[in-house]
C-alpha cells in the first residue's frame, strides 16, 4: 500500500472517530432543549464525513469548524451586554465612557435557557460565491441550514433546533464601498453594527438603527429580522433604509439587487421579501443601506411620571414641541428600575422613585436651538404635572449612563434566573394594560413582571422572571399573552421576529390567507424546506410528532429515481439525502 493511500485511510478513520464523538454530544443537547423537544426532526439528510470533505474543498482555511467545543458556542445564544457595575449618577462617581461601552461576551450556557441546537458543523464562508456553493450542495443533499449572524436574537431564529448545518456570516465583514454624496453604504452581511458606526463616524455619518446588542449583532441579521431598535421613531424601519441586497437562494442562485437606487419602479421590489424573513427564504450576503447624518447636537433627558396616562401625554407633548429633533422616546416601569438597582447596583438617576420613567433623546444640528426647544418642552410638561421630576445629561458620559439604565434592563432581568420575554406591539392607549393584566395572573408565581419599551412605535417588552423554568408560570403566561395582544389589535412580534419561539403562534397576528401566501412564497423559493426549518412559517402538522406522515410519503416518492441515477449515487464518496 502506498504512503499516499495510507495517509488517506488514516484521515478517513480520524473523520469517522470525530463524527462518532460529535453525534454523542448531540444527545446531551437534546435533553437540555426541553421546551421544543416535541418538534420532530424533518426529513433532511445527515452530515457525513464525505460532506465535511466537500465543505473543506469549498471554503478557505478556517472555514469549516467541527471541534465539539468550538461548535458548541454556535449552538447557543449570547449573554446580554455587560456595561458598568455601579453608578449613582452624582458627583465624580460616573464611570468613564470607555468603561460604560463594555462588550458582549460568549457563554457556554444558553442565557435564555430555551434555545440550544445540536449542530455538528459550522461553515464560515467569506464570499457570496462560497455561500452559493454551500447552498447548492446542501440543496442537492437535502441538508438543512441555519444561517447565523451575531446570534443575539431572542426567539431562537439564529440557533439550530436539531442538527442543521450552521452557516455563520462572521467572516463576511468587509465594507465594500461608501458613496459619500448619496450616503449609501455597501457592505457584507457579517459586519457588526457598531463597527459600521465607527467606520461611518469618520465621514460624519451613522447607521439609521441602534440596538442594545450593537457590539455583536450583524447587519445581515438585523435585516433578516427587520430589527427596530432605539432610533425607529426618527429614522424609520429597515424597509425604508435598505436600498438593495445580495441574497443566495436555497438552490445556490445569487440574486443581486445591490443597485442602491432610491427609485426603481420596474416590477416587484424583491428585496422587501427578504427583510424580516429570518433566513427562511434566502441567505443575505451583502446589503446597500442609506446612512444618516450624524447629529452635531444630542440631548438626553430622564423623566418620571405618576401614571401611564402621563407617559402618553408626555409623548404627545414631545412630538408636538420637539418635532423634527425627537429621535427616541423610551419608557420603563418601576419594576424595571428596581430590578436594575437590585441586580446591577445601578442607582435611580432621580432622587425619588416613581411608577414610570421616560427617556427622551433629541438629534439635531444646532445645540442652542435644540436645548431651547427641550427646555421649553420640559417646562410645559412640569407645569402640567404630567412629569414630576427629571434631569438632563450635561455631557456625553452622563448621556451614555442614562441610556445604560434603559439598555441594561435585559441583563438585570437575567440575574433573576429564568426570563420569559415577549415583544409585542399594541395601540398606545392599551399598551401597558397587558402588563397590569399579566401581573395579576403571575403575582403569586413569578419573581417579577416588568414592562418597558419604545413608546414611539408602540412596542412593549414584557418580561416575567422566575428562579428556575416553571411550567405553571408558563401556562399562566401562554397563550394569554398572545390572546390579549390579538384581542387588542396588536402584533405578537414587534421587532424580534417569530423564530422558533413564536412560529406556531403566527395565527394570532396573521389571517389564514396571509399565512397560506407566506408558505407559498417559501415553497417557491425553498421547495425542499432546507432554509432555517421549524422557524417563522413552520408547518405545525409537518414539524410536530403528531403529524408528518404525509410529508414523509411525499419525500419518499420524490426520492424515487431511475436505476442509472441510483447506481451513480452509490459511487464512492456519494451519499443519499437520508
Amino acid at each position: 500500500m502506498s504512503i499516499l493511500m495510507a495517509e488517506r485511510l488514516s484521515h478517513v478513520k480520524m473523520v469517522q472517530r470525530l463524527w462518532q464523538n460529535l453525534r454523542c454530544s448531540s444527545v446531551v443537547a437534546t435533553a437540555l432543549q426541553r421546551p421544543y423537544a416535541h418538534i420532530q426532526r424533518g426529513h433532511f439528510g445527515k452530515v457525513e464525513g464525505s460532506d465535511l470533505s466537500a465543505f473543506e474543498s469549498m471554503l478557505s482555511s478556517g472555514g469549516v469548524i467541527t471541534s465539539q467545543e468550538d461548535v458548541e458556542r454556535y449552538n447557543i445564544g449570547k449573554l446580554p451586554p455587560t456595561r458598568f457595575t455601579k453608578n449613582n449618577f452624582k458627583g465624580n462617581n460616573i464611570p468613564s465612557k470607555e468603561y460604560l461601552i463594555g462588550h458582549l461576551r460568549l457563554t457556554k450556557s444558553d442565557w435564555m435557557r430555551k434555545f440550544r441546537g445540536q449542530g455538528v458543523v459550522v461553515l464560515r464562508p467569506r464570499t457570496t460565491e462560497e455561500v452559493s456553493a454551500i447552498m447548492r450542495y446542501c440543496n442537492e443533499k437535502r441538508l438543512a441550514v441555519c444561517t447565523q449572524g451575531g446570534n443575539t436574537g431572542l426567539v431562537g431564529g439564529g440557533v439550530p433546533l436539531h442538527d442543521e448545518v450552521i452557516l455563520s456570516t462572521e467572516l463576511m465583514k468587509n465594507v465594500v464601498s461608501l458613496d459619500k454624496v448619496s450616503r449609501i453604504l455597501t457592505c457584507q452581511a457579517g459586519c457588526v453594527l457598531e463597527n459600521l458606526n465607527t467606520y461611518l463616524s469618520e465621514y460624519d455619518l451613522m447607521m439609521p438603527l441602534d440596538l442594545g446588542a450593537k457590539g455583536s449583532c450583524h447587519i445581515g441579521g438585523n435585516i433578516a429580522t427587520n430589527a427596530g431598535g432605539l432610533r425607529f421613531l426618527r429614522y424609520g424601519s429597515l424597509h425604508g433604509t435598505v436600498l438593495g441586497m445580495e441574497v443566495v437562494l436555497a438552490d445556490g442562485t445569487i440574486l443581486n439587487t445591490l443597485s442602491g437606487l432610491r427609485k426603481d419602479n420596474t416590477g416587484y421590489d424583491l428585496k422587501q421579501l427578504f427583510i424580516g424573513s429570518e433566513g427562511t427564504l434566502g441567505v443575505i450576503t451583502s446589503v446597500a443601506i442609506e446612512a444618516v447624518q450624524k447629529p452635531s447636537a444630542t440631548n438626553v433627558a430622564f423623566l418620571s411620571c405618576n401614571t401611564y396616562e402621563n407617559v402618553q401625554e408626555t409623548f404627545h407633548s414631545a412630538k408636538r414641541d420637539l418635532g423634527e429633533i425627537l429621535s427616541a422616546f423610551e419608557f420603563l416601569d418601576d419594576e424595571a428600575m428596581v430590578c436594575t438597582s437590585s441586580n446591577l447596583e445601578l442607582a435611580n438617576p432621580l432622587d425619588d422613585p416613581s411608577p414610570f420613567y421616560v427617556l427622551i433623546e433629541t438629534h439635531g444640528s444646532v445645540q442652542e436651538h435644540d436645548m431651547a426647544k427641550l427646555e421649553a418642552f420640559l417646562e410645559r410638561v412640569m407645569e402640567a404635572n404630567t412629569v414630576v421630576n427629571g434631569i438632563v445629561a450635561q455631557d456625553t458620559t452622563q448621556a451614555t449612563a442614562l441610556w445604560g439604565v434603559r439598555e441594561r434592563i435585559t441583563e438585570a432581568l437575567q440575574k433573576d434566573g429564568a426570563v420569559y420575554k415577549y415583544d409585542v406591539s399594541l395601540p398606545l392607549p392599551t399598551l401597558y394594560s397587558l402588563v397590569d393584566a399579566m401581573r395579576s395572573r403571575v403575582k403569586n408565581i413569578a419573581t417579577r413582571c416588568v414592562g418597558y419599551g419604545h413608546v414611539g412605535d408602540g412596542n412593549l417588552h414584557l418580561n416575567i422572571t422566575s428562579p428556575e423554568p416553571n411550567d405553571q408560570l408558563l401556562e399562566a403566561i401562554e397563550p394569554f399573552v398572545y390572546e390579549f395582544t390579538a384581542g387588542h389589535s396588536g402584533s405578537i412580534s414587534a421587532e424580534h421576529g417569530l423564530g422558533l419561539m413564536k412560529a406556531h403562534h403566527i395565527h394570532y397576528s396573521k389571517s389564514p390567507e396571509a399565512i397560506t401566501l407566506m408558505k407559498q412564497f417559501k415553497g417557491v423559493l425553498d421547495p425542499h424546506g432546507i432554509l432555517n426549518p421549524y422557524k417563522t412559517v413552520a408547518d405545525t402538522d409537518r414539524d410536530t410528532m403528531v403529524g408528518g406522515w404525509l410529508e414523509m410519503v411525499r419525500n419518499s416518492l420524490n426520492r424515487i429515481v431511475p436505476v442509472h441515477e441510483y447506481l451513480q449515487q452509490q459511487q464512492p464518496g456519494q451519499t443519499g439525502a437520508d
